[in-house]
């Protein structure tokens, strides 16, 4: 099976057609998950002449079966707190905020690497499309989809080259909306539908966020 994108800046310029529509809509902000998906996520935003930015978002692992996620913190501070899953494990509260604030010091850490000092945008009727440059099993995109969320976003729009199917009907109900170009199946992953799937750097994300950066202009910022 030939690579279906060149690289991700291919694969972000190939998913910006689908997302066309929303080219001079007001309030548009564009958001890639780090660090693979911010090239793709440059390519959107310009082509959107929107803003571009990150959004860091960290699975907090339940103790002894770190692949479950009994929540998640993000970008902005905030936190998303799966009590099923904690209740099932009988995880301790002192336990939950143990694994919380060491994935929050995570966060921290990179948003400082990535952002340079910039704030993190105010989403407030805006919206978003949160980007990454292909989803497998869904966990962490589900997850910063809750996050966001929080930030009363107008809407929320995941997009990314290629999907599990799995993923794609899990993501499809928690957003908006759900932009793909591709749901292979079988799945193999998401570095073989690239020619080039090398790591992008964090010198790149700095790069790309700082030409892609600007302000967006929201409606309640005139009055703050």
């Amino acid at each position: 099976m030939p690579p279906r994108f060149t690289n991700r800046r291919d694969a972000g310029r190939q998913l910006a057609g689908l997302l066309a529509p929303l080219a001079g809509r007001p309030k548009v902000v564009v958001l890639g998950l780090p660090r693979g998906g911010i090239p793709v996520a440059a390519e959107i935003a310009a082509a959107l002449n929107a803003p571009l930015d990150v959004f860091v978002v960290r699975k907090i692992g339940a103790p002894g079966h770190e692949e479950l996620a009994m929540g998640a913190v993000a970008s902005g501070g905030v936190r998303v707190v799966h009590e099923p899953v904690i209740r099932e494990l009988r995880v301790s509260r002192s336990e939950f905020e143990a694994a919380s604030a060491r994935e929050l010091d995570e966060v921290h850490r990179r948003e400082r690497a990535y952002r340079n000092g910039r704030p993190f945008p105010d989403l407030r009727g805006a919206t978003v499309v949160l980007v990454d440059d292909g989803v497998a099993t869904g966990a962490t995109m589900f997850a910063a989809i809750l996050a966001l969320r929080q930030f009363a976003p107008a809407e929320v729009i995941v997009a990314a080259p290629l999907m599990a199917r799995e993923a794609h009907r899990t993501l499809a109900q928690a957003a908006d909306q759900c932009v793909c170009l591709s749901v292979p199946e079988p799945f193999y992953g998401v570095g073989v539908h690239y020619a080039n799937f090398a790591q992008t750097s964090d010198d790149e994300v700095r790069d790309l966020l700082g030409r892609g950066h600007r302000p967006a202009t929201l409606p309640h910022a005139a009055g703050a």
